[in-house]
């Protein structure tokens, strides 16, 4: 069976003499308290109280049953099928009295399997196995919620500090090192152009920075990227093409394969579908008069945030990156991370640090641990903004996680015993640079509680000794007041009125945990991937070009197609649809809203992804 249900158990006693002895047949009905319906196959045992006779009976289906030949006296009677409760109840069997005789029955949860209260062997292991998916349960919580804590203290320095932020340094003509614009691009037909017309912009001397296109396309592009090079060129600008035909180590190997190349002392480095502001360079070279600074990054903004709930979402998830973990990490001395873009290199500092690796993913994340456990120092500036595209498909949204979270993975596998064992890094950042290389993985303890959260209500129904465990778990609920706190700080579509900017964070945030929630078996595969050292090609997002739904004429390079993780994504709406609709209809309201949201989430990807389908064809 698989949910609470309440019995009434109605019995209608009849009373015949047989011979000389108080003999008697005992009958009754059994329903369900909720649905009033008959219940059939359900076991019920009468015992003696003195003489410790049994007798058993089973109902029909029409829910009678019938005990035969039971003499007067004491009795108690149990019902002893493995789908209820084990509850018991005393009567008495009397000449010439009919026992009225109704209470109510709680029937087990057990849609996936029988535990077993029979026998100590049988109830031994259940009880054991149960304590072992308890074990798991309690792990997740407890990794979530140690996350949740690190958000929290970032977030706490982030609102502390905020106010305090120093002013921008000035440019100075003084300092005017030559500075390298490198743009790593792979068939960018949509947006090649505007990035290499938005750099020849700069307001930096002509004379002091050159630009790299750095292509590895396959397509045409090739030959916009070509024709664009040229017509910059003619304005005294200092742009050179480099195209590989061979893309070993992809975005990684085409940054290293340029260094020998690269005249600057500093290089900044650029998506294609930035555009970064004409002041870009003059902000950010002044903080390289400190010979401790290696990196320099800003914060990434939006062009299309306002397209749809999909990229709001995304730029909700993104402003509490850019605010909390680089605007909190680099405020209390921890380690960030260079974002691949929008941000300034010192040529030393890659070079001392090892270079570009491609040995994973995320390259950027890579080569940020590996110089600041060197000892260099990165400036995290919040209030210099670098617009980029948001993914305006699911599918686009899906590659992109899938890249960022297998990244992370492989880095946090690379890179935590390096930062372990360092003894140039204190312990505070030893920390704080382990939860952020983990914090990927975290997609993969979310599948796994919310997997681990079907058996838990199995338990629940059936060792009533273990549901003290249970109850303690929801203390762990503080972990969403934590996160929620945490996005708070970041939330940048605050309104003159308080309550209505509340009452926006609110729905935004639980949109964006439910799309999250969506999105943990595809971001769990990635993690997975990534610790078993599954190599796969870098899959890079497919740019758009567009601010309104208007524009939009489709693209060429945003493959879709029905997968197995479509598949998936469908039963696990399903699934947890199904587990919260059963539960709510008896009444066991613990976990509903947990597995409503697991429904929701993953409903919306699969969703989005059969339309986007369909949309194409």
């Amino acid at each position: 069976m698989n949910s609470k249900l309440f019995f009434t158990l109605i019995f209608l006693c009849s009373f015949f003499t047989l011979k000389a002895e108080n003999i008697k047949i005992l009958s009754g009905k059994i329903t369900d308290q909720k649905t009033n319906r008959v219940c059939e196959e359900v076991k019920l045992l009468i015992k003696h109280l003195n003489t410790q006779n049994k007798f058993y009976s089973e109902s029909d289906e029409n829910g009678k049953f019938i005990f035969k030949n039971i003499p007067e006296g004491d009795y108690i009677l149990k019902v002893i099928d493995k789908d209820y409760v084990n509850k018991k109840f005393n009567f008495t069997v009397k000449p010439n009295w009919k026992p009225d005789l109704n209470f109510n029955i709680q029937l087990k949860v057990s849609w996936m399997f029988n535990w077993g209260d029979k026998g100590k062997i049988e109830h031994y292991w259940s009880h054991f196995l149960a304590k072992i998916f308890l074990t798991a349960y309690g792990f997740c919580l407890i990794l979530i919620f140690f996350y949740s804590i690190l958000q929290l203290s970032l977030a706490i320095v982030y609102a502390r500090t905020r106010k305090k932020q120093k002013k921008l340094l000035e440019f100075n003509t003084d300092f005017v090192p030559f500075v390298t614009v490198q743009l790593p691009m792979f068939n960018e037909l949509y947006v090649a152009e505007r990035i290499i017309e938005t750099c020849a912009k700069f307001d930096y001397p002509k004379d002091r920075f050159e630009i790299q296109v750095l292509d590895d396309s396959t397509d045409e592009t090739v030959e916009v990227i070509a024709k664009k090079v040229e017509e910059i060129k003619k304005t005294g600008i200092d742009i050179v093409h480099i195209h590989r035909t061979d893309r070993t180590g992809y975005k990684a190997g085409a940054l290293d394969s340029a260094m020998d190349k690269v005249k600057g002392e500093f290089i900044a480095i650029f998506d294609s579908d930035f555009i970064p502001e004409m002041d870009f360079l003059k902000k950010t070279v002044p903080y390289f008069k400190d010979s401790n600074v290696g990196v320099v990054q800003t914060r990434w903004g939006h062009i299309n945030k306002n397209y749809s709930l999909l990229t709001k979402l995304q730029a909700f998830g993104l402003d509490g990156h850019f605010a909390i973990e680089q605007g909190g990490r680099n405020a209390s001395g921890h380690y960030i991370n260079f974002n691949g873009t929008a941000g300034l290199w010192r040529k030393t500092t890659i070079a001392d640090a090892g270079g570009w690796q491609h040995d994973t993913l995320t390259e950027d994340l890579d080569l940020s641990y590996r110089s600041q456990i060197k000892g260099w120092k990165f400036v995290y500036l919040e209030d210099v903004i670098s617009p980029a595209e948001l993914p305006i498909t699911i599918s686009a949204l899906k590659n992109q996680q899938h890249r960022w979270m297998k990244g992370g993975a492989e880095c946090f596998k690379k890179m935590s015993w390096r930062i372990v064992s360092s003894k140039n890094v204190n312990i505070s950042n030893k920390i704080h640079g382990i939860a952020h290389l983990f914090n990927s993985s975290v997609f993969f303890f979310i599948l796994l509680l919310s997997l681990l959260s079907l058996p838990i209500l199995h338990i629940k129904d059936s060792f009533s000794d273990l549901n003290y465990y249970i109850q303690f778990g929801s203390i762990f609920i503080i972990s969403t007041v934590f996160l929620m706190y945490y996005y708070w700080m970041s939330f940048r579509d605050k309104k003159e009125n308080f309550f209505s900017s509340l009452f926006l964070f609110f729905s935004r945030f639980f949109q964006f945990l439910i799309v999250s929630m969506g999105l943990s078996l595809n971001n769990t595969i990635a993690v997975i991937e990534g610790y078993l050292g599954i190599k796969t090609s870098f899959v890079r997002t497919p740019k758009f070009n567009v601010s309104s739904k208007n524009e939009f004429k489709g693209n060429k390079y945003d493959k879709k197609k029905i997968s197995l993780l479509t598949i998936l994504e469908g039963g696990m709406m399903c699934l947890f649809g199904f587990t919260a609709i059963n539960r709510m209809i008896y009444g066991d309201l613990g976990m509903v809203p947990f597995h409503l949201m697991l429904a929701t989430g993953y409903g919306l990807v699969f969703v989005y992804s059969l339309i986007e389908l369909k949309q194409k064809s």
